[in-house]
């Protein structure tokens, strides 16, 4: 998403005169919103202005946005009145630091299509409400885009996070660019940059942002929208001893020959398979790929996009990288998670950032990580395992960054050399291998249904009771198969199942969804089944 303009540039000229220019400002937590109060104030200020700013907190993280409120007139020697919050239809000026905040403020009546301007990132920044979905909760932007457009005056949007991340600062720096590019105040460019440069701190690398920002809002044009496609990312070339490097050209050379639709996504499935374990890990995974493609050649999947292999090339990568401790490890104790982290809470370069980590382990983590037989010998025997589970099932808050806990974090990172003889890895091979088995087999018979077999996969995700209720409900979905198989309808009606295993976590929609699969089945004996397995 990028940068519109409704309508042309001259719409941006501010009310002359005495006029009171009311700003309202929604960010939340960690976007700088209250540094880009004050470099407004203080622009304003430079430039003669009388100005007012307050603020109301929202509810911290994504479930609500402080609202800053600034209100500004020349000043001259009549003191005047300025009012403490925006009111509806009563705005110059808002700026929103992520799309779905743009959205709120036109459901607060704060964007007016007679007055306001609106300035908004249209990244996205998910909601604790869109986070707690088990399926997929994201909520339509190119919705919300297309109603903030026709709410405002004028509406001047593109993603402004993407160009702070770039320029190593926070999105103030660019939404105050944007700002000062459209034209809504009556300031000089230098007096916006004079406002970054009191601040003091990071002021080059919000220069920076100010600047690309500020010529992007200033230049671009509503035909920039359709033009401009999201970046995508680039791939570094690899490094390492030259024996790795050439094994690793070798596995994306066999990517790089599969057929177009599918190609990208392999290479994104290699790449993520490559960093869970090992180059041989990736060449497994190619050779899974290598069967699918096949059947999919032979089922007439040319003529249906190469949909099988599609789905394929990305759940057997997020099947074969799963969750398990050492993963979980591995990723703590990564240089740049650290420095994200002292990135994200602005820390100096000479602090010290103390992390800490909640942990949980159970008996059945434990054991996972454990050599095959000696695990199930434990989980065989139910008073030993409840021992086990005894001693390390509680809560734990541990300092991350500190050299007792990161020795056991990256210790635990480090089995990953062991990983292919421990039991969680055993179990999730043997899982793969007959979920993918099922799917290739069904395709000969559906095509449409394998497809959606494969899909079925996304239901397992996460660790400890999160991936047993998903593996749990992955089952329960797949045991319908056999009665859909012969239908032409079959792949609906498993992918009802599967988005209703997703709607809630008590199951209640899934057991429904089941019931009528097997009423019109007609298979009596597995709905009582069912009902007792409940």
């Amino acid at each position: 998403m990028t940068l519109a303009t409704e309508p042309d540039a001259a719409a941006a000229t501010p009310v002359a005169g005495p006029h009171i220019i009311k700003l309202a400002i929604l960010a939340v937590g960690g976007q700088g919103g209250g540094v880009l109060s004050d470099w407004i104030v203080q622009a304003a200020e430079q430039s003669g202005y009388a100005v007012q700013t307050t603020s109301v907190p929202g509810v911290a993280q994504r479930t609500g946005a402080t609202i800053y409120s600034i209100e500004m007139t020349p000043r001259t020697e009549r003191l005047p009145v300025l009012a403490l919050m925006p009111s509806p239809g009563d705005v110059d000026i808002v700026v929103a630091a992520e799309l779905m905040e743009a959205g709120r403020a036109v459901m607060r009546g704060l964007v007016t299509p007679e007055r306001t301007t609106l300035i908004a990132s249209t990244h996205r920044m998910l909601a604790v409400s869109e986070k707690i979905v088990a399926g997929n909760g994201i909520a339509d932007g190119e919705a919300v885009l297309a109603t903030v457009r026709s709410a405002a005056r004028r509406f001047v949007g593109f993603d402004m996070d993407r160009i702070a991340a770039e320029a190593g600062t926070m999105i103030s720096a660019s939404l105050f660019g944007a700002l000062a590019g459209c034209g809504a105040l009556p300031f000089e460019r230098a007096a916006f940059e004079n406002a970054i440069r009191k601040g003091g701190r990071g002021v080059e690398a919000s220069l920076a942002a100010f600047a690309r920002a500020y010529d992007r809002a200033r230049h671009a044009d509503a035909a920039d929208a359709a033009a401009e496609a999201p970046a995508s990312p680039e791939r570094r070339a690899p490094s390492g001893p030259q024996a790795l490097v050439a094994r690793w050209q070798a596995l994306a050379a066999r990517a790089a020959a599969f057929p177009p639709a599918v190609c990208d996504m392999t290479m994104r499935g290699l790449e993520k398979v490559v960093d869970f374990q090992d180059l041989a890990y990736g060449e497994e995974y190619l050779d899974r790929l290598d069967a699918v493609l096949r059947v999919d050649g032979e089922t007439g999947g040319a003529a249906r996009d190469w949909a099988l292999s599609m789905a394929a090339a990305k759940h057997v990568a997020n099947a074969m990288a799963y969750d398990d401790v050492i993963r979980v490890a591995d990723r703590k104790t990564r240089a740049a998670r650290f420095a994200r982290i002292a990135r994200e809470v602005e820390a100096p370069a000479d602090a010290v950032v103390q992390l800490t980590e909640y942990m949980h382990p159970r008996g059945a983590e434990v054991c996972s990580m454990l050599p095959a037989e000696l695990g199930r010998a434990i989980e065989a025997r139910p008073r030993l395992f409840a021992l086990l589970d005894r001693v390390v099932n509680r809560g734990r808050r541990v300092r991350s960054d500190s050299l007792v806990w990161f020795t056991v974090l990256f210790g635990l990172a480090g089995l990953r050399r062991w990983r292919r003889r421990l039991l969680r890895h055993q179990r999730e091979v043997a899982h793969v291998d007959e979920w993918l088995a099922g799917a290739l087999a069904t395709a000969r018979r559906n095509y449409p249904l394998a497809v959606e077999i494969v899909l079925c996969r996304r239901l397992i995700k996460g660790y400890s009771d999160t991936h047993e209720r998903g593996l749990s409900k992955f089952d329960r979905v797949l045991g319908a198969v056999p009665l859909l198989v012969a239908r032409e309808d079959g792949a609906d009606w498993l992918r009802r199942l599967r988005e209703a295993a997703l709607k809630d976590e008590a199951g209640s929609a899934l057991d429904g969804a089941l019931r009528t699969v097997h009423s019109f089945a007609g298979d009596g004996a597995a709905l009582a089944a069912e009902e007792k397995a409940d």
